[in-house]
């Protein structure tokens, strides 16, 4: 049963001194309400981060890079190697580590954008080579199709001259058409069909530069611009249970020993590996949340520091009371546990405040980054769950107990014959 009398008591008490209360519990308040909001912006970060990625943790692209700058087995340094599809047969049978591997092309070379025309309009824009399932691999997860659909396989198989495009490619190629599909666009001469507009909805330069590419089947763009010879880059993923990063030399060793190139020769091959780059991301979003627990419950305890100091007053003020208490026959442990309800009452409702409060913050803020266009940034959607919120609270009460037990400590150690006798 709940004792109405003593939450009575312990309300009245904290009564006493309003302003001196209010001020205490403001501290605690202030720690929880920054632990929930900096928690949320690095939570939010964590999710829009591994969001981004998708199914790209462990993609490793590779390419060719410089010439050989060593000699090695008779052959002269100089020697600039290529990717063929060759090699690519050489890594899936001979890795059994890798889980996919395929090369790809770019039209007109990487970073070197191609001229596209439409009836009277034109535009120049990247357009590369791509495989059936590859839009998450092409853009990351942030990319998704909004007309049509993607390559599928009857595409490659068929070597199919079709195109998918993105929206900013729509925007300036096909002005203000909304049917875009089965429409044709010439690129370097040779027709294409558009049968997908997808939209990458990341934000930045990045967002808008991947909208305004074009992806047709890479065996289709071999074909129709001579390139038949090499692939610009392979992509490859590990199984799972493998790591990209030691897949990554493994390839490399690979084709050196298919290359004969000197295994001292660093500069011949580059990569980029995304499972490089996403525990980078991790270790990040890792430490801002540790940052966020540190200065927060930093603050929680000043808070809660406060808070015993001020019980050391308020039984300093009650001396007399507590004296009394214990002549009328209150025992020690019940008045440590007044003195802890009593502290534990200013931690826990303060702290709930704190709690709710910064929960409502985060919805604020997310509503006005959407309305404001800003819904898809890196920080636009702050989240707090349940299980934090409750270890927040936690970490309170445990703070709360150990700052309200030097005053119950002391309450509790008062001589009635003394108190009695204060003044």
């Amino acid at each position: 049963m709940i004792d109405i009398d003593k939450w009575q008591e312990i309300l009245k008490s904290l009564s006493k001194q309003k302003v001196r209360t209010g001020l205490t519990a403001f501290g605690v308040f202030w720690g929880i309400l920054m632990l929930v909001v900096l928690l949320g912006f690095g939570t939010g970060f964590g999710n829009k981060v591994i969001g981004d990625f998708g199914e790209n943790t462990n993609v490793v692209l590779m390419w060719s890079s410089n010439s050989t700058q060593l000699p090695y087995m008779g052959l002269s340094k100089g020697r600039r190697i290529g990717l063929t599809q060759e090699d690519v047969d050489a890594i899936r049978e001979k890795i059994p580590a890798i889980k996919m591997v395929d090369g790809k092309n770019s039209i007109g070379g990487w970073g070197s954008p191609t001229q596209v025309i439409y009836e009277q309009e034109s535009g120049s824009f990247s357009v590369s080579g791509s495989h059936a399932g590859w839009l998450p691999y092409e853009f990351g997860n942030m990319s998704k199709i909004v007309e049509g659909r993607y390559i599928n396989q009857l595409d490659e198989l068929q070597k199919r001259k079709v195109a998918v495009i993105g929206t900013r490619v729509k925007e300036l190629l096909f002005k203000n058409e909304k049917n875009v599909l089965g429409k044709s666009i010439s690129i370097q001469g040779v027709h294409f069909v558009v049968i997908g507009v997808y939209k990458n909805i990341s934000t930045g330069e990045g967002g808008d530069d991947s909208n305004s590419s074009i992806m047709v089947p890479n065996e289709t763009a071999r074909r129709a611009f001579n390139g038949m010879e090499k692939f610009d880059l392979i992509f490859f993923t590990p199984k799972a249970g493998y790591s990209a990063v030691d897949l990554e030399q493994d390839v490399k060793a690979l084709i050196y020993e298919r290359k004969k190139v000197h295994p001292d020769d660093k500069g011949v091959l580059a990569a980029w590996n995304h499972e490089k780059y996403f525990k980078e991301q991790q270790n990040l979003v890792s430490g801002i949340l540790g940052f966020s627990w540190m200065v927060a419950i930093g603050t929680i305890i000043a808070g809660v520091i406060g808070v015993g100091n001020i019980m050391l007053i308020v039984i300093k003020e009650r001396t007399r009371e507590i004296g009394l208490r214990k002549a009328l026959g209150a025992t020690p442990l019940n008045i440590s546990l007044m003195i802890m309800h009593e502290s534990l009452v200013i931690t826990l409702l303060a702290g709930y405040s704190g709690l709710v409060v910064g929960v409502g913050l985060l919805e604020l803020i997310k509503i006005v980054l959407v309305n404001i266009g800003q819904g898809d940034g890196m920080f636009a959607s702050p989240f707090i769950d349940i299980g934090t919120a409750l270890l927040a609270l936690t970490v309170l009460v445990i703070t709360g107990v150990l700052a309200a037990l030097l005053p119950a400590i002391k309450a509790a150690s008062v001589n009635p014959i003394v108190a009695l006798q204060d003044e």
